[in-house]
Formats: C-alpha cells, sequence, structure tokens
C-alpha cells in the first residue's frame, strides 16, 4: 500500500503530517510512503532526513498522490488534491468538518474515506492519536512564551541592589490542555497565576500547578458539572456575578490568556472591551482563540495590534510557531491511527467501522448503518 504525504498548502501551515521517525514506523508497517518535496521544510525536515528514513520523494503533489491508498495532512485537503485522490482512498487530517462542509461533501463525491482527527473521542485508548491534545500542549506553551516577549517587563521576581522588580501577574482563562499548560509555564517563568474555569473540577488542577483559582464559589458554582465532566448553562445571576468578579481582577493583570473554543461555533466574549480599557496600560492579552471569532471582541486573526495600551496577539496556529516539535507529535499521533486501520500481517487496510474511535472520527466514506 502506498501512503502519501503531500506538502500543506494553507498559508502559514508550517507544520508536516509525517517526521522521519514515523516514516520508518509506516515502512516496518509495509507500507511505501511518498513524501512530496519541500514538504517538511516548515519544520526543518529536509527531503534527504525522508530519504534516509526510507521515504521516497516526489517533485509535486500529483506525483505524490497518485495511486496513494492512505494520505496524510495537517490541513483540509484543496479541491485540487481531492480530485487527484482515487476511489477508496483514505485521508486522516484535521478537517474542520464543521467550517469546511463544502470540501467534506467533495471528498465523499470522490469516494475519499476522510477521518476529522479533531473529532477522535476522548476516551484512554484514543489518548495516543489526541492530536487536539498534542497541539494544544504546545499552543499553550508558546502562548506565555510569545505574551512574556511581548511584554515590556521581567516576569519573575528579581532583588538586586537597585531595588526589587515585583513578579508579572497572568491569568489565563479557560483550564483545558493549553490552559493548564500556560498556566504551568508562566509559573516556571515566576509568574503570580491565576486561572478561571465554568468547571469545578478545574479547581484542584489549577492549584496542584500552584496557581490561584478564580470564581464566585457558590453552591450553584459546586454543581455546575454533568456527572459526565461539562459544564453545566449557568443562570443569569451567576453570570453577572462571575463576570464581575474577572471584571475586578483582570484590573490587577499583566498579561491574559484565553483558550475558550466551542466546536463548530463562535468563540465565545471572555473579556470584554470595558475590561480591556481597565488593564494597565502595556499589558498583553493573547487569544487563542482568534480564528474563531476571539475571545475578545478586539481580536485580529493572524495579527498584533494594541488597542487602549493593551497588546492583542491573535496567532490562528500557535503548535505552528513550534512546527518542528508540533510535527513531531502530531506525526505519531497520525501513526498511532492509521496503525489502527492497517492489518499488520498483510499490511492492507482493515477499517473496523464498528470501533468508536473510526465512527467517531470518520465524516465521509463510511458505510450506511444498517446498510
Amino acid at each position: 500500500m502506498r501512503l502519501a504525504v503531500p506538502k500543506e498548502t494553507r498559508a502559514g501551515e508550517t507544520r508536516v503530517a509525517a517526521s522521519p521517525e514515523s516514516v520508518k514506523k509506516f515502512k516496518a508497517l509495509g507500507l511505501d510512503v511518498v513524501v512530496q518535496a519541500g514538504a517538511g521544510a516548515g519544520a526543518r525536515i529536509s527531503d534527504a532526513d525522508y530519504t534516509a528514513a526510507g521515504a521516497v520523494i516526489a517533485p509535486d503533489a500529483a506525483g505524490t498522490l497518485k495511486d496513494a491508498d492512505i494520505v496524510l495532512k495537517v490541513r483540509g485537503a484543496e479541491s485540487s488534491e481531492i480530485s487527484q485522490m482515487k476511489k477508496g482512498a483514505v485521508l486522516a487530517a484535521l478537517l474542520s468538518p464543521h467550517a469546511e462542509k463544502d470540501a467534506i461533501a467533495a471528498l465523499a463525491s470522490q469516494g475519499v474515506i476522510a477521518f476529522a482527527m479533531e473529532l477522535l473521542p476522548r476516551i484512554s485508548r484514543a489518548q495516543a492519536m489526541d492530536v487536539l491534545s498534542s497541539q494544544a500542549n504546545l499552543a499553550g506553551y508558546k502562548a506565555v512564551i510569545d505574551a512574556a516577549a511581548q511584554f515590556g517587563r521581567a516576569m519573575p521576581m528579581m532583588m538586586t541592589a537597585a531595588g526589587t522588580i515585583a513578579p508579572a501577574r497572568v491569568l489565563v482563562m479557560g483550564v483545558g490542555v493549553a490552559g493548564l499548560q500556560a498556566i504551568a509555564t508562566a509559573k516556571r517563568l515566576g509568574a503570580i497565576v491565576s486561572a478561571t474555569d465554568v468547571r469545578p473540577a478545574t479547581k484542584e488542577q489549577v492549584e496542584s500547578l500552584g496557581g490561584t483559582f478564580v470564581a464566585v464559589m457558590d453552591e450553584e458554582f459546586k454543581n455546575a458539572q454533568t456527572a459526565g465532566g461539562y459544564a453545566k448553562e449557568m443562570s443569569a445571576e451567576y453570570q453577572a456575578k462571575q463576570a464581575a468578579l474577572t471584571a475586578e481582577t483582570i484590573k490587577k493583570q499583566d498579561i491574559v490568556i484565553t483558550t475558550a473554543l466551542i466546536p463548530g461555533r463562535k468563540a465565545p466574549i471572555l473579556v470584554s472591551e470595558e475590561m480591556i480599557k481597565s488593564m494597565k496600560p502595556g499589558s498583553v492579552i493573547v487569544d487563542l482563540a482568534a480564528g474563531a471569532g476571539g475571545n475578545t471582541p478586539l481580536s485580529k486573526p493572524d495579527e498584533v495590534v494594541e488597542v487602549h495600551g493593551v497588546t492583542i496577539m491573535g496567532y490562528t496556529n500557535l503548535p505552528g510557531r513550534l512546527s518542528t516539535d508540533a510535527s513531531s507529535l502530531y506525526a505519531r499521533n497520525l501513526f498511532n491511527f492509521v496503525s489502527l486501520i492497517v492489518d499488520k500481517k498483510s499490511g492492507a487496510l482493515a477499517i473496523d467501522w464498528n470501533d468508536e474511535i473510526i465512527k467517531g472520527a470518520a465524516v465521509a466514506g463510511a458505510p450506511v448503518q444498517g446498510g
């Protein structure tokens, strides 16, 4: 079987879907690996590195995709790529199925079996394939590093003969994978860190990393999580109290990192313009949801803007700003997924459509249930 890794075509995408390490593993599975020339350049992986790992280098996308049984990408395929995929080929990538419905329809029309890696069920068996977690972990780290570089002061407390420099104050809004890594990174840099989230269970996680949890701790909040770990919708009264506490907290912060994303929907506003106006001049906001509408109304996708004396950073691909590590982790995720759909003895496709991981990620080409 032939596995293809074309060069990414989306503007600003520096990651690649395979590493030399994963190429070796695919070869051990019995797959022939073809990588498009220059595919790894953005991640500092040369064609020679892929060749040494056992891959064949194709000069262009057409040569890469020709007769490919499995296609691996970081971002979804363009129409020109889809038209070159053969019927029955498997595509695994971050496909943004809620936003890119036309592309999903084109894949289905072409007869491609498409798996959106962001739709993998959050179960223990799928953890090694969880691209959202591997990439969000890097995004949380990079958000703090970028903020520290932009911030005009030092992060830790410094005691010198000339006097003491107070530590920076960092607020992380949203305690998922990215938020937890942001908390840990800011603490390692010596900042005073606080965090907020709508799920009560995150309080212990924040405190275990040395942060202070910010929330109105009344009875409603204590019961604000379902048995499955999801947040319940809060009453208008509670939301008003929490907004007032958040507004008061933000005034004291030097850096705010927002991480709230809702798949298929516009990102919620966490920091209003009034809150931004209340922040100290020179403060920094890193909005990890800038590509989905933003957690502030003033965020601009892929821009760094200064508004009311506050710098708002709206990078939409923070993992891509750490492309070597991001590609390495993503490639491992994809290898673990492909291992699930390839028979280890014959090297042929063996897709178990009853597997909940397969069913959860499939967006095109899946058999009709009961058909």
